[in-house]
């Protein structure tokens, strides 16, 4: 990698444990669920600056639904851990089909400007889903 980048930055929080996300039994079908988190932060594995953002899942629930505040205490837990936008955004994706295994999912991440540029993540789940629709 180039400009002192590394494999072990790339790899930085990827199999860092977190605290579990835990769900509850849904009640209805097929409805849409939006959870805006708009104070996330994390440390940049290579400068070990924090970086601030929002972080958006959006979801349709199967069998069951996201317990809110195990999710915050999930997200809290990204405080001080070294991983890059695109790993934390794809983790969470990961993490939140383990809790609740969604019908769909889509996971944004919109980062704080930092050296003149805003950074926005989105993965979805299916991942053959094009997760570039109108998610808002």
């Amino acid at each position: 990698m180039r400009n002192g980048y590394t494999v072990v930055h790339a790899r930085s929080g990827k199999e860092v444990g977190l605290p579990e996300i835990e769900s509850w039994p849904n009640q209805y079908p097929k409805y849409e669920i939006k959870i805006e988190m708009p104070e996330f932060t994390s440390i940049c594995p290579k400068t070990h600056l924090p970086d601030f953002g929002k972080v958006t899942i959006t979801y349709m629930p199967d069998k069951v639904c996201l317990e809110l505040k195990s999710l915050k205490y999930y997200i809290l837990a990204y405080r001080n851990m070294g991983i890059f936008y695109e790993n934390a955004v794809n983790r969470i994706l990961k993490d939140v089909v383990k809790s609740c295994k969604p019908l769909w999912a889509v996971v944004t991440g919109e980062f704080n400007t930092r050296g003149g540029m805003h950074s926005t993540i989105t993965a979805g789940y299916p991942r053959k889903v094009h997760v570039l629709k109108n998610v808002q």
